[in-house]
C-alpha cells in the first residue's frame, strides 16, 4: 500500500524547514564576530574573481551591522516558514522562497563551492538552499489534479518532476566524475572533518570509518557514480518507488556521516542540510494511486418475460475502470 502523500503535506514539511532555518539564524553564534569570517572568508581564496568580490561585498554590507542584517535574514526566512503552513499564503511564500534561495546559494554557499573543485554531493554539495527552490517548484499549487504523484499537479507536472529527480542525481554523477578527476580525494579525510561538527557517538561512529576506509577514496567515489547514474534513470523504469527510497536512503546517509546531521548541535548551523530535502523531493515525485473517479448513476437493466414484456431485472452501476 502507497503511504498517503499529499502536495499539502509536503508543503507543511518543507515550511517547517524553513521555519527551522529562522530559529536556527537567531542563535546566538551568527551575532558574533565569528560569523562572517568563519562563513564568508574560507570560501574566498579559491573561487572566481567575479564570484568571490560579489561574496566579500555581502559579507562587508552584512558585518556593517550585523544585528540588523542577521535579523532581517532571520525574520525573511520565518516568514516563509509561517507562510507555507498558511494555506492561503502558500504562493507567496513559495515566490519568496525562490528569491531568498537563490540569494543564500550565491553569497551564502558560494554557488554549493561547485567553482571551488572542493565540494562533492557526501558534504552537501551542490548547496541545500538549491533543493529548498526545486521541491517548492514540485509543490506549487495550481487546479491540475491527475492523482497519479504528490508533484503532478506542480509547476512541472508529473514528467517534469521524474526529470527533476533525474537532474539532480545526474548532477550527483557529475560531481562524483569532477571528484575522480581530482588528483586527490579522501572518504576518510572528509569523513573527519565531519566528526568535528557531531555529537560524540556520531563522531565515534566517523572516526571509526575514517580508520577503516583510508586509502579507498577513489574507489567509493567510482561505487557512487555509478549507483547516482543509476537513480538518476531507474526513475523512468518500473522500480519508481524502489529508485525514490534508495535514493532517499543514500542522501540520508551522506547527511549522517558526511554532513553530521547538519551540526545541528553545534549552535553555529544554519540549516539541516541536504538530507531532509532529498526525502522531501522523493516523496514530491513518489508515485500515488489514480484518482477514482465518480461511479456514473444508477441505471435499471431490463430483461423480457417469457412472454415477451419488459419487466425490471436489476440496477446495473457501469464501472469507470
Amino acid at each position: 500500500m502507497s503511504p498517503r502523500i499529499t502536495r499539502r503535506g509536503i508543503q507543511i514539511a518543507l515550511g517547517l524547514i524553513w521555519l527551522l532555518d529562522g530559529v536556527l539564524q537567531f542563535q546566538s553564534y551568527m551575532y558574533s564576530r565569528e560569523f562572517i569570517p568563519g562563513t564568508i572568508e574560507p570560501m574566498l581564496s579559491m573561487q572566481p574573481a567575479w564570484l568571490a568580490r560579489s561574496i566579500h561585498w555581502a559579507g562587508h554590507l552584512a558585518g556593517s551591522n550585523l544585528t540588523v542584517w542577521n535579523t532581517l535574514f532571520a525574520l525573511v526566512q520565518c516568514a516563509i516558514g509561517l507562510g507555507l503552513l498558511c494555506r492561503p499564503t502558500v504562493k507567496p511564500a513559495l515566490a519568496l522562497s525562490f528569491g531568498w534561495a537563490l540569494v543564500v546559494w550565491w553569497f551564502g554557499e558560494g554557488f554549493g563551492m561547485l567553482f571551488m573543485n572542493m565540494g562533492s554531493p557526501f558534504n552537501g554539495a551542490p548547496g541545500a538552499v538549491l533543493l529548498y527552490a526545486v521541491v517548492g517548484v514540485l509543490v506549487w499549487p495550481t487546479g491540475r489534479q491527475d492523482g497519479r504523484s504528490a508533484a503532478a499537479s506542480g509547476l512541472l507536472g508529473e514528467r517534469g518532476g521524474l526529470a527533476v529527480w533525474s537532474a539532480v542525481w545526474g548532477c550527483s554523477a557529475l560531481l562524483w566524475i569532477d571528484v575522480l578527476s581530482r588528483r586527490v580525494f579522501s572518504i576518510s579525510g572528509s569523513l573527519l572533518e565531519a566528526s568535528g561538527d557531531s555529537m560524540p557517538w556520531l563522531s565515534s561512529l566517523q572516526r571509526s570509518l575514517s580508520t577503516t576506509l583510508e586509502g579507498d577514496g577513489k574507489a567509493i567515489a567510482a561505487i557512487l557514480l555509478v549507483a547516482s547514474l543509476a537513480l538518476a534513470v531507474g526513475i523512468w523504469t518500473r522500480w519508481r518507488r524502489e529508485t525514490l527510497i534508495l535514493g532517499a536512503l543514500l542522501a540520508l546517509v551522506y547527511w549522517l556521516l558526511g554532513q553530521s546531521l547538519g551540526g545541528l548541535t553545534t549552535g553555529s548551523a544554519t540549516d539541516p542540510n541536504i538530507g531532509p530535502l532529498f526525502v522531501l523531493l522523493a516523496f514530491a515525485v513518489w508515485p500515488t494511486s489514480p484518482a477514482i473517479e465518480a461511479a456514473p448513476p444508477l441505471r435499471p437493466r431490463l430483461w423480457r418475460q417469457r412472454d415477451g414484456k419488459p419487466a425490471l431485472a436489476a440496477c446495473d452501476r457501469t464501472s469507470v475502470r
